[in-house]
């Protein structure tokens, strides 16, 4: 089975806008469409509390005429037209679709942040985590989110094998971002976030891309667009995950970056496993 995930930062500039940087997305879409992948997980969707419109539906099946969709938006009480994911699915799939809610604080549950597949001998789940915030401000809420969300997985490993995905905003360590010295207080790299990851792999869980390709230097799937040279220079972050429970480790067989050409911001991963 063939997964990919990615944090587009907006499905609708994606998908209708004329910017230079939509036209990038685009070509993005372009090399997933040539992955032929069961299942893509797609993040930060930024879509109405509605879903997607009518046009965006008409786009999406011209990319991927054989994908059957679902998705979550952010609604009342949370922000309008904020987080959101959507998973894309071979029409030949028929899982069951889930979407928890795990007793996070404030308006988290309501940010559109989690959708779950399930199939006959495994679970595909996917996350957009909460980022702690300028000034870190919403980082005590990020901790007891990265509690909730490892028992949320617990929970389901115990039934079946688990393989998760998304932007879990947090360079779990020094080597998974270009400048860890200067970002020791910076969103995703607090102590803090770093701990919550590390617990969230003590729940029985393996990050993907370590467990292939060990202590590998300066591969990252995020670099800011505040800074024009951040790409160029490779100056990003690894923030972006496939996890699986560990009793699915023998079955890993590819875990990596998709070029996402000179689009800054995430570019999506790819997960190959025997399922």
């Amino acid at each position: 089975m063939k997964l990919i995930s990615w944090n587009i930062d907006s499905l609708n500039a994606a998908l209708t806008g004329e910017s230079s940087r939509a036209l990038l997305s685009r070509a993005v879409f372009d090399t997933l469409v040539a992955q032929n992948a069961d299942i893509i997980a797609i993040q930060e969707t930024k879509l109405p509390a509605k879903g997607p419109t009518k046009k965006h539906l008409e786009t999406l099946h011209r990319y991927f005429p054989d994908y059957l969709q679902v998705w979550r938006s952010s609604v009342e009480p949370a922000r309008k037209g904020y987080a959101g994911t959507m998973f894309l699915y071979k029409n030949n799939l028929n899982p069951i679709i889930t979407f928890p809610e795990i007793g996070a604080p404030t308006t988290m549950d309501a940010e559109g942040r989690i959708i779950t597949l399930e199939f006959d001998k495994f679970f595909v789940t996917q996350v957009y985590t909460p980022n702690a915030g300028d000034g870190l401000k919403r980082l005590k809420d990020r901790q007891v989110w990265d509690q909730k969300y490892a028992d949320y997985l617990t929970e389901l490993d115990a039934k079946k094998p688990v393989v998760a995905t998304g932007d879990y905003n947090v360079a779990h360590k020094e080597i998974d971002l270009a400048n860890p010295s200067s970002n020791r207080q910076s969103p995703g790299f607090t102590d803090e976030e770093r701990h919550g990851f590390t617990n969230l792999l003590a729940r029985g869980f393996t990050d993907t891309f370590r467990y292939l390709h060990g202590d590998v230097p300066n591969v990252y799937t995020w670099w800011a667009q505040r800074s024009k040279t951040s790409k160029i220079n490779n100056t990003g972050w690894r923030i972006d995950y496939w996890l699986t429970s560990n009793r699915l480790t023998d079955t890993i067989r590819r875990s990596e970056m998709i070029s996402s050409g000179d689009r800054q911001d995430h570019t999506p991963i790819l997960l190959e496993i025997d399922l």
